[in-house]
Parts: C-alpha cells; structure tokens; sequence
C-alpha cells in the first residue's frame, strides 16, 4: 500500500507596495509589504497603521474600475463591492495602481503603486513597513486646506489660532516626524 503525504502549501509571494497621500506637499509616503492574497479588508487595517490613521472614518478601494469596501447594509453611502473576502492580487486583474480613499468627509486621496512581487521569506514579519517619510495628518483636521492651516498655525507660535491647535491636537505637531519601528511593534499586533 502507497502513503500519500500531503506537502506543505508554498506561502503566497509577498507584493511591495508605495502608498502616497495626494495632493500635500512634502509628500507623506510609506513603502510596505503584504502577502499577495491579503484580503482588502485587512489591507484596510493595515493601511490604516502604516500612515497614522485612526480608523474612524468610511473608505474605498477603486482597483482597475471597480470600487470595494463595507456595504452599508442600509442602503447609504456609494455602492461598494464587499471587500472582506477579496483579495488584493485578484482585484488588481493585472493592474501595477489603484486607489484608496479614507474618510469622505476629510477626503484622504491616497496612491498605491505595486512595485515589486517579492519571494514570501523576504520580510521578517508581515505586514512590514520599510520605509516612509513624513507624519500623516490629524484626523478631523479638514482635509488638505485644513491640514495646510494646522500646518501653518502649529508652525508660528505667534499665529492667533496656535494655542487653540496645540490644545485641539494635544501637543505640538512634527510634520516630518516617522518613525518606522513603531509600525513595525503595531504589525506585530495584526494577523494580515
């Protein structure tokens, strides 16, 4: 009689990834990686870490014309493919870009770009943030022009509106603060 013996199953590839939030200058980017099949919803959460967001607020995907997320189970919002079970390498159907929208209110427009497909014992840990520069915007700060204004006031210690951003903020802002260790501890926390 012949024993099968079933192999273990190789680990998916890892994809590096860019993300960039639009439209502010200096740019705020990081570059990560994630297992291929990571589905959207825990991209979500992952992306959430890797800029600083909070996930407070509604967001999309719109990978190669299609648009996924959370259905709101009421009918409000926009129509959204769920997001929960699909996996990033079969949405992008091919596609090396696509974007991510965080909070419609604030309207953090952000750009992934896949850069490379990478063999899965590349990363030490998974998700794993590589690099990045520059600190993500407070949440509920008014999208780009109010993030321009906190920017502004938190700069100038004379600004009529300083005393009244460091004590809505709770401190004093470091745009070009990031530290890429800390993400790291909290990807430690997340089973993507």
């Amino acid at each position: 009689m012949v024993k099968t013996v079933s192999l273990p199953k190789p680990a998916p590839d890892l994809l590096l990834l860019h993300i960039e939030l639009k439209w502010i200058t200096p740019t705020i980017w990081r570059r990560f990686v994630v297992p291929e099949n990571i589905t959207l919803g825990k991209l979500h959460h992952v992306i959430q870490v890797v800029m600083g967001w909070s996930d407070s607020h509604l967001h999309e995907f719109e990978i190669a014309g299609e648009k996924y997320g959370i259905p709101d189970s009421d009918g409000w919002g926009p129509p959204v493919n769920p997001e929960a079970r699909k996996t990033l390498v079969k949405a992008l159907f091919g596609k090396k870009t696509f974007d991510y929208l965080y909070d419609f209110g604030d309207s953090w427009d952000h750009r992934i770009k896949v850069e490379k497909r990478l063999p899965a014992i590349t990363a030490p840990q998974l998700p794993y943030c590589i690099e990045g520069a520059n600190a993500c915007p407070p949440e509920d700060v008014g999208g780009v022009p109010g993030y321009e204004g906190f920017l502004e006031a938190m700069a100038d210690p004379k600004h009529p509106e300083h005393d009244d951003m460091v004590g809505w903020y709770g401190e004093i802002f470091e745009p070009a603060a990031f530290d890429c260790e800390r993400v790291n501890q909290w990807f430690k926390r997340i089973k993507a």
